[in-house]
């Protein structure tokens, strides 16, 4: 039985927000990352956090945009 069988969601959902989640979760742990170099004075890795951070989130916007298209309904921005 494939996986679409047994949830009723099409791989394609399914990947689109299994992305979108590691996407938003990368972008919470490199909030964190930042903070935790910024705190050992590391200010160029600091940035190298936050530009990482700040690409995550402009991705997951676009994600949360195609799943929006794909399910026709409101998904938050």
């Amino acid at each position: 039985m494939r996986p679409e069988e047994i949830t009723s969601t099409c791989n394609e959902y399914y990947d689109l927000i299994s992305v979108l989640y590691h996407m938003l979760e990368g972008a919470w742990k490199y909030e964190n990352f930042r903070r935790d170099a910024e705190k050992a004075g590391d200010h160029q890795l600091a940035q190298f956090f936050h530009e990482a951070q700040l690409e995550e989130c402009k991705r997951a916007a676009r994600a949360k945009e195609l799943l929006r298209e794909r399910i026709g309904i409101a998904v938050p921005h």
